[in-house]
C-alpha cells in the first residue's frame, strides 16, 4: 500500500524511491482547487463524498495529479492502494487479483474487513478508460461493499457514464472535476520548476496552451540545449509525435484520421462539413465518434478540439504531407466559401470567421485576430437608442468635432450604422458604412473625410450608374478604440462581408488614426494605402486604405486570399510587391463599344484578343484559363436570354443570323428568315440593345445578381 515501505525493498531502493518522489512534488505546480477538494475530503470526519472523478484528454496531468494525491495522503499517514487500467485484464477477476497485489490481501471476500483497520483508506484507479467493461459492475456490485470511509478516486480521459448521475444513491456521492490545461501563471512556475529561462515563456505558452505534457515535453526539449525547438516546438518532430500519441491511440480507419485532421483544421466541425470534405466513411457515424473523443468539446455552432491537440494534428499532417494538407484545405475552404456567398443574419457572421479562421498561421494576421474569441459578440443595425453610446465613443476617442460629424450621418445615413453587442447587450463597438455615392455637396462640406474619399474616387475611377462606394467611418471599439481586440474582430467581419455581398459595389475606403499600426493586415487583404484621401479633424490626420472591387472583383479577391491563407512566411514587403490588379474599369460608353465589337468579332477568336472586355470584371468573373473563350460563352448566353423575353424569339434570330451563325450579309440573313429589311434592322436593333444592358448589369453586379 502507498504511504508504506515495503520490508522487501533493500534500503537503497527505498531510498530511491523517496527522491523520485521529491522529485516529481518539485515540479508539481498548480491544481489548487483540485488539491483543496481531495485534502478537504481526506480530514472531514466523514467524507462529503465516496467518489472523486477526474476526467481530461491524455497529457493533461491526470496521472501526475493522483502521484500528488497520493503524497497527501501518506503525509497524513492515511494508506491508499492504486490500479491502472492498462496494467490489468478488463475483467472482475482481474480486477481483484490486481486490487490483491496492490494491498497484500490475495482473498477478495477478506477485503472489506481487512480496510475496517484504518480510519481512512484511498483507492485510485488511474486510465479508467480501460476499464470501461468494468464500470456497471464497479459502481452496481464492487464499490457499494466497501466501508464508508473509503474514498475512491478515478481518472479516466471520459466524462462518468449517464448511470452514474442517473442513480439517485451514486449521484450524491460522487464528485465529477473535469481537468483542463494549467493556467498561464501556474505554466509559467512550472517553466521556472524545470529551470527553463523566463525569455521563453511568450513562445512556450503560445504552443502548449498550458498542457502539461506539452510543457514537460519543450522544457526537456530546452535541457538539451536546443532553443530552436523552444521558439518553434511545434516543428519538433519527436515532440509531435509523443502528443500525437497521446491524443490519438488507435483511430479506427483512414477516413476517421481524416476526419480528424478537418476537425483541426477548421474553427468548428459539423455533419455537413465532414460529409463535404470527407473523401470516404459514413458523415454521420464518424461525427458521432468525433464527438465522443475525450479532446473534442462541442459548443452550439458545432465541435472543436482542445486548442493543442488542434494544433499537434494539424502541424502533423503539414508536415507529414503537404500535399493532402493543401487538398484538404481547398476542400473545406469550398464549403465554407459557399456557405459565406448564401447565409445570412447570424449564419453569415459564423460563416466569415470559419472563413478567417483559416487565415490563422499567416504572420501578418496572427496578430490582429483574437482567434479562440471569435463569434462572443454579435452584429446587429443600431437604433436610435443606441445613438448616445455610440457618440459618447467617438467624442472620447476623436474628439468634439469628430462627434459632430457623427451626429450629422445618424440623421442623414442612420442605417449605415451598426453596432456589436457582448453577451449583456451593451454596445462594445459600432462602425458606419456610408453610401459614398449618395453624398452631397453639403455632407462633403461638413465632413472632410467624406470629401477627401469621393474626390478620390473621382480622380482614379469614378463610381458608374448603378456602382456603390462604401466609405467605413468611425470604426471602433469602446474600449481599445481600433486596436486589435475581440470587438474589432467584429468590426472586421461586418465590413468583409459587405465588401462580399454588396452589389455593384465599386470603392471601399477604410480609415485609421494610425495607418502603420494596420499596414500589416492591410497590405495582405490587398488594400493599398489612399494618401491621397488622407484628411485632418481637430488636428489629428486619419489615413486612408483603398480598395477598387472592379480592378479585383470579389471573386477574384477570394483566390488571391486563398493563396495567401497557406504561406506561413509572407512579408508586408512581399505582398506590398504584387502586381496590381489586371482588370480594367471601363465606362458605360466603353464598355457598349466593346460588347458591340465583341458581337461583330464573335467568329473571330483573334480580333476578339485585343476586346477591352477579355481585362473586364464580367469576363474575370465567368472564370476559366481562355478569356476569349470565356467571353465567347458569355455572348452565346447573353443571346439566349433573349428568347425568355416577351416577343424574344424575334430578337433572338435577328442576332443569331447575324452575328453567332451569320449569313453573309445583313439582307441575306433578312432574306433567310423571311422579314423585310426594315423589321429585321428593327429585330436586330433591339435585340443588341438588350444583350448590352444585359451584360452591363452583370459588370456592375455580377453573375448572381445581375438585373436584367
Amino acid at each position: 500500500m502507498d504511504g508504506q515501505r515495503d520490508p522487501r525493498l533493500p534500503a537503497q531502493a527505498a531510498r530511491i524511491a523517496e527522491r523520485l518522489a521529491a522529485a516529481r512534488g518539485q515540479r508539481f505546480v498548480g491544481r489548487r482547487s483540485e488539491i483543496e477538494l481531495f485534502r478537504a475530503a481526506l480530514t472531514a470526519p466523514e467524507p462529503p463524498f465516496a467518489l472523486l472523478f477526474l476526467y481530461g484528454p491524455g497529457g493533461v496531468g491526470k496521472t501526475t495529479l493522483l502521484d500528488a494525491y497520493a503524497r497527501l495522503a501518506a503525509e497524513d499517514g492515511i494508506p491508499s492502494a492504486r490500479i491502472d487500467g492498462r496494467a490489468i485484464e478488463p475483467s472482475p477477476s482481474g480486477f481483484l487479483l490486481a486490487l490483491g497485489l496492490a494491498t497484500g490481501i490475495t482473498d477478495p471476500t477478506a477485503l472489506p474487513g481487512a480496510l475496517d483497520g484504518h480510519s481512512r483508506f484511498v483507492l485510485f484507479l488511474d486510465t479508467y478508460e480501460r476499464m470501461a467493461p468494468l464500470d456497471a459492475w464497479l459502481r452496481d456490485t464492487f464499490l457499494p461493499q466497501l466501508p464508508a470511509h473509503v474514498l475512491v478516486v478515478i481518472a479516466g480521459r471520459n466524462p462518468p457514464a449517464p448511470a452514474w448521475r442517473a442513480d439517485p444513491g451514486w449521484g450524491e456521492l460522487v464528485r465529477v472535476v473535469p481537468l483542463r490545461n494549467l493556467r498561464p501563471d501556474e505554466s509559467r512556475a512550472y517553466l521556472r520548476a524545470r529551470a527553463v529561462p523566463e525569455h521563453h515563456d511568450p513562445a512556450v505558452l503560445a504552443f502548449t496552451h498550458g498542457h502539461p505534457l506539452a510543457l514537460s515535453l519543450v522544457a526537456d526539449v530546452l535541457a538539451q540545449g536546443d532553443t530552436t525547438g523552444a521558439t518553434r516546438p511545434i516543428d519538433d518532430p519527436d515532440v509531435v509525435r509523443v502528443l500525437l500519441e497521446r491524443f490519438v491511440e488507435g483511430t479506427p480507419s483512414r477516413a476517421h484520421r481524416q476526419a480528424l485532421e478537418i476537425c483541426a483544421h477548421v474553427r468548428v466541425t459539423t455533419e455537413a462539413l465532414l460529409a463535404e470534405a470527407l473523401t470516404e466513411g459514413n458523415p454521420s457515424d464518424i461525427f458521432a465518434w468525433l464527438r465522443g473523443l475525450s479532446f473534442i468539446e462541442q459548443g452550439p455552432e458545432g465541435i472543436y478540439p482542445h486548442d493543442l491537440a488542434r494544433d499537434v494534428l494539424d502541424a502533423d499532417l503539414r508536415w507529414r504531407n503537404p500535399d493532402d494538407y493543401r487538398e484538404l484545405h481547398r476542400r473545406v475552404r469550398g464549403y465554407i466559401v459557399r456557405r459565406l456567398q448564401q447565409a445570412r443574419g447570424i449564419e453569415l457572421q459564423r460563416a466569415f470567421f470559419d472563413l478567417l479562421y483559416l487565415h490563422r498561421h499567416s504572420p501578418l494576421m496572427q496578430p490582429y485576430v483574437q482567434w479562440t474569441a471569435l463569434g462572443t459578440a454579435y452584429a446587429e443595425p443600431a437604433t436610435a437608442a443606441d445613438s448616445s453610446a455610440m457618440l459618447d465613443m467617438v467624442r472620447r476617442h476623436e474628439g468634439e468635432d469628430a462627434a459632430a460629424i457623427a451626429r450629422h450621418w445618424l440623421a442623414r445615413q442612420p442605417g449605415a450604422f451598426t453596432v456589436f453587442r457582448g453577451a449583456g447587450g451593451d454596445v462594445l463597438g459600432f462602425v458606419a458604412s456610408l453610401a459614398l455615392q449618395e453624398t452631397t455637396e453639403e455632407d462633403q462640406a461638413l465632413d472632410p473625410g467624406v470629401r477627401a474619399a469621393w474626390d478620390f474616387a473621382q480622380r482614379y475611377g469614378p463610381a458608374r450608374p448603378g456602382e456603390v462606394m462604401l466609405l467605413h467611418r468611425f470604426a471602433m471599439a469602446r474600449d481599445t478604440y481600433q486596436l486589435a481586440s475581440g470587438t474589432f474582430d467584429m468590426v472586421v467581419m461586418h465590413t468583409t462581408t459587405q465588401w462580399l455581398t454588396t452589389p455593384g459595389l465599386a470603392w471601399t475606403f477604410v480609415i485609421f488614426a494610425d495607418a502603420e499600426y494596420w499596414r500589416p493586415v492591410m497590405s495582405y487583404i490587398n488594400f493599398r494605402r489612399a494618401t491621397d484621401a488622407d484628411f485632418t479633424v481637430e488636428d489629428c490626420t486619419y489615413q486612408v486604405f483603398a480598395h477598387d472591387w472592379r480592378a479585383e472583383p470579389p471573386l477574384a479577391w477570394l483566390d488571391l486570399m486563398a493563396e495567401r491563407e497557406l504561406a506561413s512566411d509572407l512579408t508586408v514587403e512581399q505582398v506590398e510587391a504584387a502586381p496590381p490588379p489586371p482588370l480594367i474599369v471601363l465606362s458605360q460608353p466603353e464598355f457598349e463599344q466593346a460588347v458591340r465589337q465583341a458581337l461583330r468579332a464573335y467568329t473571330q477568336p483573334e480580333a476578339l484578343e485585343h476586346n477591352p472586355l477579355l481585362r473586364s470584371r464580367l469576363v474575370a468573373e465567368h472564370g476559366g484559363d481562355d478569356p476569349v473563350a470565356a467571353l465567347q460563352a458569355l455572348i452565346r448566353d447573353a443571346v439566349q436570354r433573349l428568347r425568355a423575353l416577351p416577343r424574344g424569339e424575334r430578337l433572338y434570330r435577328a442576332v443569331q443570323r447575324t452575328y453567332i451563325v451569320p449569313a453573309a450579309t445583313q439582307e441575306a440573313a433578312a432574306e433567310a428568315l423571311g422579314l423585310p429589311f426594315s423589321t429585321f434592322r428593327y429585330h436586330l436593333t433591339t435585340g443588341v440593345d438588350r444583350i448590352v444592358d444585359y451584360l452591363w448589369q452583370r459588370e456592375l453586379y455580377g453573375a448572381s445578381d445581375s438585373r436584367e
